[in-house]
């Protein structure tokens, strides 16, 4: 006769709440009391906020976290690489060029937090590489950076092995952290480390113009005055990695071509880059942050513009204390430093209670440092503080 059909979604609704409560009760007890969290998607943790931890969502932080200690333990990757983010200590906008680029002029600065990169060389036999990520929505297509950057290593060393590459993202994007110029930039050095360094530093500098402006920035040694479109490098002596940052963003994005279109020209700021330059050099190396009027970003303006919400950020950010903040890039993360402590007074000090602030202000938060690669040594890449 069968079972009519009310009767049989009846009992199909009785076994699947079953098994949920027979899943749940089955959970160790530290794991169940996350559940709420998890299941409420909206609660920021008071963690810790030593390099690079985040005050974000608590699911986030636990889907990640598994996520690459899975892929680690199955994945029997050749390599695990840091990927970091970065960002403008000053940004000065100088034209708009024939070519329909901007010139500019800025002191880009890596801080140790960022994305993980694990690769390995897939067997000859193999006819692609093969991507995933713990971002869902990023394109896995051959417009991936990631996957361009694994092409143009093969056309120029004439290498023909394919990859599998696995990318942990904690960079923000539309964010102005180069997250992803800085994967493009890590897989270029993984793949070159990889089969044994057919080409020299300088050129993985050269071909890396080719994918991007701020790829090029990410094979320096991490401290760098870009000019051009931000492509072209001088070094600069490493900042102190004692000075703290904490990096803001709100759940809005922006894109770089819709920030330059309502970008006035006319109103632009005078300050020579090459004087900011010095002063930041001077200031930063002794532990000092300098003047507030050294962090100059022709960006802001026009941002703050489309979304009225990152001015409002900033000045909470001034609110509470800190002396210098600013937008880095073209935005959305908002960036403030502290001084390292030893550069205080003994009266002096900040406060700064980045859980509520979160809270307060519905964005994320994560606390890093300045981090550069070691200089003595060609084939060290960034320190890995997810290690």
């Amino acid at each position: 006769m069968g079972i009519a059909q009310g009767s049989r979604g009846s009992l199909s609704k009785r076994w699947l709440l079953d098994g949920l409560l027979y899943f749940f009760l089955l959970l160790p007890a530290p794991i169940f009391c996350f559940v709420p969290s998890i299941l409420s998607g909206f609660r920021h943790t008071a963690a810790d906020l030593s390099s690079s931890s985040p005050v974000r969502r608590l699911s986030t932080v636990l889907h990640a976290t598994s996520t690459l200690e899975v892929r680690r333990r199955e994945g029997n990757f050749d390599l695990e690489l840091f990927s970091p983010a970065k960002v403008n200590l000053f940004l000065r906008i100088i034209r708009r060029r024939e070519d329909g680029y901007h010139e500019l002029a800025s002191l880009f600065q890596t801080v140790a937090f960022g994305d993980t990169l694990l690769l390995k060389v897939l067997p000859a036999i193999a006819v692609q590489d093969e991507f995933s990520s713990s971002y869902t929505s990023l394109v896995t297509d051959q417009s991936n950076l990631v996957l361009r950057a694994l092409d143009l290593f093969r056309e120029k060393t004439g290498k023909t092995q394919r990859f599998e590459v696995y990318l942990e993202k904690r960079t923000p994007v539309q964010a102005g952290l180069g997250g992803g110029s800085s994967n493009a930039a890590t897989t270029l050095f993984a793949a070159n480390q990889l089969l044994g360094t057919p080409a020299t530093d300088e050129e993985l500098i050269e071909w890396s113009k080719e994918l991007g402006s701020d790829i090029t920035f990410f094979l320096s040694k991490g401290t760098a005055y870009c000019t051009g479109r931000g492509e072209l490098l001088e070094p600069v002596p490493p900042l102190p990695s004692s000075i703290k940052l904490y990096v803001v963003k709100p759940p809005v994005g922006l894109s770089t071509p819709a920030v330059f279109k309502a970008l006035d020209l006319d109103a632009l700021n005078g300050e020579d880059p090459r004087d900011l330059l010095a002063a930041f050099t001077q200031h930063l190396s002794r532990g000092e942050l300098g003047p507030a009027s050294m962090y100059i970003n022709d960006l802001e303006p026009p941002a703050f513009q489309c979304v009225p919400r990152l001015k409002a950020i900033k000045e909470a950010l001034l609110a509470r204390g800190f002396d210098c903040v600013m937008m880095s890039g073209s935005g959305t993360a908002i960036f403030a430093m502290a001084p390292a402590p030893s550069s205080l007074p003994s009266s002096a000090g900040l406060s700064f209670d980045a859980a509520a602030f979160a809270r307060e202000m519905e964005v994320d938060i994560w606390a890093t440092t300045f981090t550069n690669r070691p200089s003595d040594d060609p084939k060290a890449w960034y320190p890995n503080p997810h290690a």
